[in-house]
């Protein structure tokens, strides 16, 4: 019996994988979980997956609450599914130690399928996630990195560079450093257009 925690801020979602894995004998959802840090609690209780929703509506988020569940020891694996799909969402949650990435519109068999891959050990990604990190792996080095994508980020959001550096833990000097870069890496010579590129090729989320 593969045993599940779903972390997840709608009930509704929630409700809906509930009944999903209820039909299927090798699946049960043993916990339930909000927000982010109620996942990270949960995940001590023996579950076997934790799926994991990305963006909850306050607190820790899903990349941070996938790091500290796969910190510690004999730590269920975890399966990322969201609506969110940028390049940024991707690679923090890979990073993370995330076994697989899925969209919220995959056909429910796909899930299934993923999260016994996920349950054998084995890494589950939506065709779109793959190809986006097999787009990177290929690319010139143009692309952003993670930290650079959540820098970008913090800018779209009309965050100034002190506000940037206090929210990621840096100096402004290492915020204006991560800037340059990534005005190099897109070809743009501003702040508004670093964010309008960045959300053209999918680095960042959109508005």
């Amino acid at each position: 019996m593969i045993r599940l925690l779903i972390a997840d801020d709608h009930p509704v979602v929630r409700a809906g994988l509930r009944a999903l894995f209820a039909t299927e004998p090798d699946l049960d959802v043993v916990a339930e979980a909000a927000t982010g840090e109620r996942a990270v609690e949960q995940s001590g209780t023996g579950v076997d997956i934790v799926l994991m929703d990305l963006q909850f509506g306050g607190g820790m988020q899903g990349a941070e609450a996938t790091r500290r569940i796969r910190s510690a020891a004999g730590a269920p694996h975890v399966l990322v599914l969201t609506n969110y799909d940028t390049d940024a969402d991707i690679l923090g949650a890979v990073e993370a130690g995330a076994s697989g990435y899925l969209l919220k519109d995959a056909p429910p068999a796909e899930l299934i399928a993923a999260v016994r891959a996920a349950a054998r050990g084995e890494s589950a990604l939506a065709p779109t996630v793959a190809g986006r990190l097999e787009a990177r792996a290929n690319s010139s080095g143009e692309t952003l990195t993670t930290r650079e994508a959540e820098v970008l980020g913090l800018v779209a959001d009309g965050c100034s560079n002190r506000a940037i550096a206090k929210a990621l833990f840096l100096s402004e000097a290492t915020v204006k450093s991560h800037l340059v870069h990534i005005f190099t890496k897109l070809q743009v010579s501003s702040r508004t257009a670093a964010v309008a590129s960045a959300r053209d090729r999918g680095y960042i989320r959109p508005t």
